[in-house]
């Protein structure tokens, strides 16, 4: 659709992300770029890190009126990069991506993001939910989403991987989300989803490993527990951090007191990272996160 196309009930936001080493006059000429095409900036949020001498911003703007058709824009932020020596991605709210979810048998974390999104409320189209095991396939099914079944034979998970990554080429998936996906990511389809795969756990990593984390934190004795949302990497639970939250415990919860507890706080935290990436508020910058509020 072009820009100048968009109705007044429903405009067209164009959302630029930027990176790049910190300089003078980098908001003044991206400000300036959407003055002088006759822009109207909605949001605009830029964070100047110290220690590492590096500029992010997120800058959105409203496409009505706008003299540039969505070509020439990038053509244009290209000379930008040119000049500034930018890192830079441009995107537009009636282009929406579309999302998979690959789950196992544990439902919480699958409910909330159906949910979130038959509410409208996810920022993308939740277009397929992949499981290991057919136990979901009702779940997916009660929200009117594709369900399809793709076992994992341990001694070749290879082949699940190829079903997957046909799968989501065949719904031209843009974002891959593992909603308690109880199984190990090969390094090369990690690599084939570059920032393009989030994924939750509870907190207590690397204190409490296996398959029993809450009663490790119980006999431990912890006071608080937590979730962590991360972007994939090669190195299992270390990618970037997205979203994390924690809520205070005592002696009187019971390990299925903790395990509720851990429950609520990884469906909030997934669903909240999801739509984070999805509304284009997160920047990654090495190992961690520049996320826009």
């Amino acid at each position: 659709m072009s820009s100048l196309s968009s109705s007044s009930s429903s405009p067209v936001i164009a959302t630029l992300l930027v990176s790049c080493r910190d300089r003078t006059g980098l908001v003044a000429a991206l400000s300036d770029f959407v003055f002088r095409n006759y822009g109207n900036i909605l949001d605009a949020d830029q964070h100047a890190d110290a220690e590492t001498g590096l500029f992010f911003m997120r800058l959105c703007w409203d496409l009505r009126g706008f003299r540039l058709e969505r070509s020439e824009i990038s053509t244009a932020l290209g000379d930008l990069a040119g000049r500034f020596e930018l890192g830079w991605e441009i995107t537009f709210s009636d282009e929406r991506a579309r999302v998979a979810i690959i789950a196992s048998r544990t439902p919480h974390c699958l409910y909330d993001l159906l949910l979130t999104h038959q509410l409208g409320e996810l920022g993308g189209d939740l277009g397929l939910v992949i499981s290991n095991h057919a136990d979901l396939a009702p779940v997916a099914g009660h929200f009117g989403v594709r369900f399809v079944h793709v076992p994992v034979d341990p001694a070749d998970k290879l082949a699940a991987e190829a079903a997957h990554q046909r799968l989501l080429d065949e719904e031209k998936i843009d974002l891959v989300v593992l909603a308690r996906y109880m199984q190990i990511l090969s390094p090369a389809f990690v690599a084939r989803w570059p920032g393009r795969i989030i994924n939750i756990h509870h907190s207590f990593l690397p204190a409490f490993v296996g398959s029993k984390p809450y009663h490790q934190a119980k006999e431990r004795g912890v006071k608080i527990i937590g979730a962590t949302a991360h972007y994939v990497t090669s190195e299992l639970d270390q990618g970037p951090i997205i979203d994390q939250d924690v809520c205070r415990v005592s002696h009187r919860d019971d390990v299925e007191d903790l395990v509720r507890k851990g429950r609520e706080l990884e469906r909030q935290v997934l669903t909240r990272a999801v739509r984070s990436h999805l509304a284009r508020r997160v920047l990654i910058s090495g190992n961690r996160t520049i996320v826009f509020g």
